[in-house]
């Protein structure tokens, strides 16, 4: 069997992830493999893709091999598969899979995204690997990598793969901004972040739709003015001193010119199942700013242009990265659904978050992605002070287990009484009762002070 590994970091051969990669080699000699680093090399494949596709079209199996980078996979390989779909290439009869490393910090819509594309350039596709950073130096890890393999060579054998998507519509309807401007004071700073085009006119017209019915000022920043000088490298020089290595001075235009607004809308057209890849690039770069929460409490509203009820994976990670970002998600206003009552809805609930201070709980989605990130950052403290600071300043450590020490002490201590039978017997019946304690106080404070 032939294997074409296209390596989608960054890095290159000082990748974690191909080493899994490398360690299947070594494990099943009776494959050929071979490996692209089409990630780090992007500007080669960008003047000629075909060095790729030739590749793909000698092989038998293609294997996705990539870190996680802001809940899909890093820029560099986001490019590569638009530029694929963008020349409607079909690869029709080869199988496909993926395997990918991280912290499990929304490994999933990673691997959903490139799933849904690899489905479109017809691929036969075989769900893939969710690793751990550390999982191939643990005996545990390898035999889930080898039996992963195992499960791979019985699927191609037997011609097991995903469904192929539903076909959907090509195109929504026209949209064309119609609400008379309001008058705006001068009292909050909202900026529109958008990749648009001059061919995007439904995602202009929103976007005038947007500044004519909301009552502030609003800036608009168009991400395909600024020169990046690449995507994320995950080179980590930014944990210690807040910079990032390229000089194009992104970091210093991401705080200046768009996170120091007090509300933010992002403005895109759905591409390859997700924002696109300069918003990709976009987002990738914010890591400047490491695992901090820097904008939390700041409303974040949608403006999108494209099937966006049906891409359920993106509405994942548009309403995942609000919540893991603490700020309140004012909904997805989109042009598939009745977009100028979207837009009004979404322009009324920023307007209140904004004026009001309005925030919510995180569901799941925020406290899961925050958990993660929080044991990370706690134990990789040493390495990543500028984010150690920040979790610690914030009290984003407070409810580790370790330093509960009174409930721990507590339910240590009810589990010995609930070990007793009698007491077991005669307590079961005012259980309710005191778990409810700690609230009838609540409501007698409230009743008080009304």
């Amino acid at each position: 069997m032939k294997v074409l590994i296209i390596n989608g970091s960054p890095k290159g051969k000082y990748s974690c992830t191909l080493q899994t990669s490398l360690f299947l080699e070594k494990k099943f000699p009776d494959c050929e493999y071979t490996v692209l680093h089409c990630a780090q090399q992007i500007r080669k494949f960008e003047k000629d893709i075909s060095l790729l596709t030739q590749e793909i079209e000698k092989n038998d199996l293609v294997v996705f091999s990539y870190p996680v980078y802001t809940f899909l996979c890093p820029s560099q390989l986001h490019k590569i598969i638009h530029i694929l779909k963008e020349n409607k290439y079909n690869f029709a009869g080869k199988f496909c899979t993926q395997i990918s490393t991280s912290k499990h910090f929304y490994d999933a819509t990673a691997h959903k995204y490139i799933e849904e594309n690899a489905l479109d350039l017809g691929f036969s596709f075989i769900k893939g690997l969710c690793a751990d950073m550390d999982d191939l130096t643990t005996e545990k890890g390898q035999k889930e990598a080898v039996d992963f393999w195992n499960y791979v060579r019985h699927c191609m054998k037997n011609g097991l793969c995903e469904q192929p998507l539903a076909p959907r519509e090509q195109a929504v309807a026209d949209f064309r901004a119609s609400a008379k401007p309001t008058a705006k004071t001068e009292k909050f700073d909202t900026v529109i972040v958008t990749d648009a085009e001059d061919t995007d006119e439904n995602l202009l017209q929103m976007i005038e739709e947007f500044k004519a019915v909301f009552p502030y000022p609003v800036r608009t920043v168009n991400l395909r003015d600024f020169p990046f000088d690449g995507g994320c490298l995950g080179c980590f020089k930014c944990a210690v001193s807040e910079k990032c290595v390229y000089k194009d001075g992104f970091d210093e235009y991401l705080r200046n010119t768009v996170q120091s607004a007090d509300a933010f809308v992002y403005a895109f057209r759905i591409k390859d199942h997700s924002p696109g890849p300069v918003f990709k690039t976009f987002n990738d770069r914010q890591f400047c700013n490491g695992h901090r929460t820097v904008t939390m409490g700041k409303p974040v509203g949608y403006l999108i242009s494209g099937h966006y009820l049906q891409e359920q994976n993106v509405r994942t990670v548009v309403e995942a990265r609000a919540q893991v970002g603490g700020n309140f998600f004012c909904g997805a206003a989109s042009d598939d659904n009745d977009p100028a009552r979207g837009i009004r809805n979404m322009a009324d609930r920023l307007t209140y978050a904004i004026e009001n201070g309005y925030t919510q709980p995180a569901d799941f989605y925020g406290v899961g992605g925050m958990k993660i990130f929080r044991d990370l950052i706690y134990v990789m403290r040493g390495l990543m002070k500028a984010d150690h600071k920040f979790y610690k300043k914030h009290g984003f450590y407070d409810d580790l287990p370790n330093r509960q020490i009174g409930r721990l002490l507590a339910m240590k201590l009810v589990g010995s009484l609930f070990a007793v039978p009698a007491v077991q017997q005669k307590a079961a019946g005012y259980m309710n009762e005191g778990m409810l304690m700690p609230y009838k106080k609540v409501l007698e404070n409230a009743d008080k002070n009304k």
